[in-house]
């Protein structure tokens, strides 16, 4: 593989994720994390948003206007946000999650991670590699929303994926850990543990 293509997926996984370095889609990362399901759900739709989304502006990128493009790329990507919404409205599986979601999934239209990588990369760069950012950018943020979640899930109510793990040896659940707050604690805990890892992150 190409070391710039590498690079374009490798680093916003680690040294340059959105939420831990960039600090960019922390609110979503709050308020979705109380169940892995709905982590994972609210992962896969932004990486989906963020790299289709990201291709498309790519390929159109010499036709657009610059006077009008941050209105096509808001109308791309509420595209985007539209078909993934109806998409998990339409299986059983997965609508009981997106009522549980309620207006997070809309609010990726919002999302500073959506628009932030299609302004610093897609319009500049060629299909593939902004599409390969896309969804390296999307993975990076779901990789967090998973890891908070994981925690949230298993202290809060003992269970993953909604499977009793905890409970069976007689754990009482805290219910302070499903709290936003704690999810606060949590991301600042990664941060804490990135930085400690990555030196270059640390201030001077």
């Amino acid at each position: 593989m190409d070391a710039k293509l590498k690079e374009t997926i490798l680093n916003p996984i680690f040294k340059g994720n959105p939420i831990t370095v960039l600090v960019l889609g922390i609110c979503s990362s709050l308020a979705v994390t109380v169940t892995l399901k709905g982590a994972l759900v609210m992962a896969l739709s932004v990486i989906v948003v963020t790299g289709i989304s990201s291709l498309i502006l790519s390929l159109l990128r010499n036709t657009i206007p610059g006077r009008v493009r941050i209105i096509v790329q808001l109308v791309v990507v509420a595209m985007m946000v539209i078909l993934v919404d109806q998409i998990l409205k339409s299986f059983e599986a997965t609508y009981a999650i997106d009522k549980q979601l309620s207006v997070y999934i809309g609010l990726i239209i919002t999302n500073c991670i959506v628009m932030g990588r299609i302004e610093a990369f897609a319009l500049g760069n060629k299909p593939w590699p902004s599409f390969l950012d896309g969804v390296a950018n999307g993975a990076g943020y779901g990789m967090i929303l998973l890891i908070v979640a994981f925690f949230r899930e298993l202290l809060g109510s003992g269970t993953l994926f909604g499977l009793d793990i905890l409970n069976r040896f007689g754990y009482v659940p805290n219910n302070l850990v499903i709290l936003p707050p704690f999810a606060l604690i949590l991301l600042g805990c990664i941060v804490w543990v990135q930085r400690s890892i990555q030196k270059d992150l640390q201030e001077k």
